[in-house]
């Protein structure tokens, strides 16, 4: 496996442990604070964009 791929594969598996510390933890702590509830639920979509890019991305170097 060259850098390149490693890269993406380690990145990958940042974005999939940040988006499950998100769902499992984050959005659940936040007190009813709406402001910050609307802020998780935002970074859980990017998260959740980045780890489909990285997946394609991954597949492609793969075939």
């Amino acid at each position: 496996m060259d850098n390149h791929l490693y890269n993406l594969m380690a990145q990958i598996n940042e974005e999939q442990k940040s988006l499950w510390r998100i769902k499992e933890h984050y959005l659940n702590e936040t007190d009813g604070c709406e402001k910050c509830e609307k802020f998780w639920k935002k970074m859980e979509k990017d998260k959740e964009d980045h780890v489909n890019e990285l997946s394609e991305l991954i597949k492609e170097h793969l075939c």
